[in-house]
């Protein structure tokens, strides 16, 4: 189960590890759904190979062992980041404000 303070820091453009086992995965959040209802999620994406993997984890998930938010961006105007499928680090990072 994750903190209650930590939930609320998990929203689009944040930068989280979310650790399943012993390793973490390390990307940004594109997408929260649901509230905190039994059925929320939360979408993380990163970039491995030079391909895009995304992983979409339930709230109130037993696996998930612990949520650390890297960073936080001061103000997102979406609450959907879709769009940074298509875009490349640089751009996503001068599009939000934030390291990527």
């Amino acid at each position: 189960m994750i903190n209650e303070d930590i939930l609320k820091k998990i929203r689009p453009g944040a930068k989280v590890k979310v650790y399943e086992g012993k390793t973490p995965f390390t990307g940004l959040v594109i997408a929260r759904k649901h509230g905190s209802e039994p059925g929320a999620t939360f979408t993380v994406r990163t970039v491995l190979a030079g391909v895009g993997v995304e992983k979409v984890y339930p709230i109130h998930s037993p696996a998930i062992v612990k949520v650390e938010v890297v960073s936080s961006p001061k103000k997102v105007h979406r609450s959907k980041l879709y769009f940074v499928r298509n875009k490349s680090g640089a751009e996503i990072r001068q599009k939000l404000g934030i390291s990527v």
